[in-house]
């Protein structure tokens, strides 16, 4: 009986649940794949830990579409669409933009250098 009683404390440890550190709330990048669709269609898919909603990997992906803009030449790009998909801890998106020299037409566009220079602010790394 002893021996169970000096034990039991660290069982009952076990049993408890872990308190969050501040590690796990900081997000990991795990890459981005970009596809050229058509002319100036691009698909870009990425994936993370860590994210605390599906604006984290959203944002992720508009940011490598925007370095992925000034790469090609060019200043400007359209978001098309995002899905957002989480499994077994890792968030994915799949993100579609077209991208252009001139400000395209519509409502979700985007100032490439502008917002490559919030990614970087934010830390949040691109293509």
């Amino acid at each position: 009986m002893k021996r169970l009683t000096a034990i039991l404390p660290f069982l009952l440890g076990a049993c408890e649940p872990q308190v969050p550190s501040a590690e796990d709330f900081i997000p990991e990048y795990k890459g981005v794949k970009t596809a050229l669709l058509d002319g100036d269609l691009v698909q870009f898919k990425v994936a993370m830990t860590k994210a605390q909603s599906t604006e984290d990997v959203a944002a992720y992906a508009e940011c490598a579409a925007a370095q992925y803009t000034l790469i090609r030449g060019y200043g400007f790009a359209r978001h098309v669409r995002t899905n957002v998909d989480v499994e077994g801890g890792v968030w994915r998106a799949d993100a579609v933009y077209t991208i252009s020299p001139s400000l395209p037409r519509g409502l979700k566009t985007i100032d490439a250098e502008v917002t490559a220079q919030n990614c970087a602010e934010k830390g949040i790394p691109a293509v």
